[in-house]
């Protein structure tokens, strides 16, 4: 508040430096012939909006997510703009407020299991990042986790209070992605609503068919909820949202997104029916008795790619492909799991380093799984989160990101529970279900280091938090009422 008083009062003279700025940097853009000056007045903008309301510039990051689109600086180094310089700038933002105003930061916030799970989370990849086998990948790799997690987690402590802000920053995304799903639908009509044309038609807003499937079925639960306490024209409006990102998601033709909304179907009756733990403990059991499998007797050689294994043109003939284990596709994930699964024996303890998995995966494929796509030029992961963190991570890296996943399920479960008031019953639902589908994507692809998933995975953890905090809040307040009468 004091800053805004002495902005106004100086508002003259800061409007004629403003306008001085705009002068002195038209004239050095066109005496040296670059437009690089004229970022100047943008950066003062910026700063200035910082000194007033920063609160505006978190808002902004979340309006501006579902039309990030990728840039590639160089053939190694690529940037999502306008949310990732958004994304560091917030986090700066961030320290700048602890420094300078530290009563702002609930302690209790940080205090909690779910922060201090994330805390550990970071500072082990910390740990690996030192101990890595190409440290450069990796510090990069640990610069871009932190500025997510201070961004999307920390930072949004700052901003939201209840589950009134957390609306208004859903209607912020719902608004543009619906923008974004129009003209990637409007483009593949053109295209005839092509299975392989989808591809085409997703650009620039989305990387690929899977990237632009993912970020509508994760903000799905949130259209329902936004749908279930709007009325009105906001009602109607938010119910053509849902029938355009409904077709969206339908003719995305991603297997992980269908399989997703499945799941989440049935972790909405597990959520209700307290079954959380449960299901969990038959999820662990199913996976480790599916890798027992496998691994006995070497019984993952009967998958070796046939003359059969090939990349489909047609739903149809991918479904039926994947049922018999002949989609090249699926073939390629075997070709790199089963090398993710030696470079694990190699080094089980601290991995090759967050980051690392492409630069040496290749010297541990076995040749009989190897498809005609298996060169890799897009220089893509191994398609399985959880294995590339116990190949990058180690295996406590590993141990500690499924604790965190656990936590999350079993403690949102109690949130849900707990939560007396319905639309912050239904708000936290929503959440869960959102980190379900995202839990469910990371089986079949690497999406958290993405700007378009890795926001809502933080953002997620810091809403079951915030409304945990609030919930205990308000339940010490009635007890201490009803103790007064």
């Amino acid at each position: 508040m004091k800053s805004q008083l002495i902005i106004h009062k100086y508002s003259y003279l800061l409007f004629k430096g403003y306008a001085f700025s705009i002068v002195l940097s038209t004239i050095l853009a066109i005496f040296f012939e670059t437009p690089l000056p004229l970022l100047l007045p943008i950066a003062m903008l910026i700063c200035y909006q910082v000194l007033v309301d920063y609160e505006k510039l978190y808002l902004l990051l979340f309006l501006c997510l579902p039309l990030s689109t990728e840039v590639f600086i160089t053939d190694h180094l690529a940037t999502d703009l306008p949310t990732e310089p958004l994304i560091i700038g917030l986090m700066l933002i961030y320290v700048f407020v602890c420094l300078t105003k530290p009563y702002l930061i609930n302690s209790k916030f940080i205090r909690h299991p779910l922060s201090i799970l994330i805390l550990l989370h970071l500072f082990w990849i910390a740990l690996t990042t030192f101990t890595s086998s190409e440290i450069g990948f990796s510090f990069k790799f640990l610069l871009a986790k932190i500025w997510y997690i201070v961004t999307f987690f920390y930072f949004t402590q700052l901003i939201i209070k209840d589950e009134k802000k957390t609306t208004f920053i859903l209607w912020l995304i719902a608004i543009p992605l619906t923008i974004a799903t129009t003209k990637v639908i409007i483009h593949h009509a053109i295209l005839e609503f092509g299975f392989k044309e989808i591809n085409e038609a997703c650009p620039p807003f989305f990387r690929n068919h899977v990237n632009y499937s993912a970020i509508l079925t994760v903000f799905f639960p949130f259209l329902l909820f936004l749908n279930k306490w709007s009325n009105g024209l906001s009602k109607k409006t938010i119910q053509v949202f849902l029938i355009i990102i409904s077709f969206g998601i339908l003719t995305a033709f991603t297997r992980a997104a269908y399989v997703a909304l499945i799941f989440a179907f049935i972790a909405y009756w597990v959520f209700r029916l307290r079954l959380a733990k449960l299901a969990m403990l038959i999820s662990t059991i199913v996976v480790f008795g599916l890798i027992s499998f496998l691994i006995t007797k070497n019984k993952f050689m009967e998958l070796v790619p046939t003359s059969q294994t090939v990349a489909h043109v047609e739903l149809s003939e991918l479904v039926a492909s994947t049922a018999e284990l002949e989609d090249v596709s699926t073939m390629e994930r075997y070709y790199r799991w089963i090398a993710g699964a030696q470079m694990v024996v190699e080094k089980p303890l601290l991995g090759f380093g967050p980051g690392n998995f492409y630069y040496f995966y290749k010297q541990y494929t076995l040749n009989k799984f190897s498809t005609y796509v298996s060169d890799n030029p897009e220089k893509s992961g191994i398609h399985n989160y959880y294995l590339m963190t116990l190949i990058e991570q180690g295996v406590f890296g590993l141990v500690i990101f499924l604790i965190l996943i656990y936590y999350i399920v079993i403690h949102g479960e109690r949130i849900f529970h707990e939560s007396e008031n319905k639309k912050r019953k239904d708000l936290v639902m929503a959440t869960l279900l959102s980190v379900i589908i995202i839990d469910s994507f990371l089986v079949m692809n690497d999406m958290i280091e993405t700007d378009k998933i890795g926001s809502f995975f933080f953002f997620n953890i810091a809403v079951l938090v915030i409304i945990d905090l609030l919930n205990k809040k308000e339940k010490t307040e009635f007890n201490l009422h009803s103790g007064e009468c």
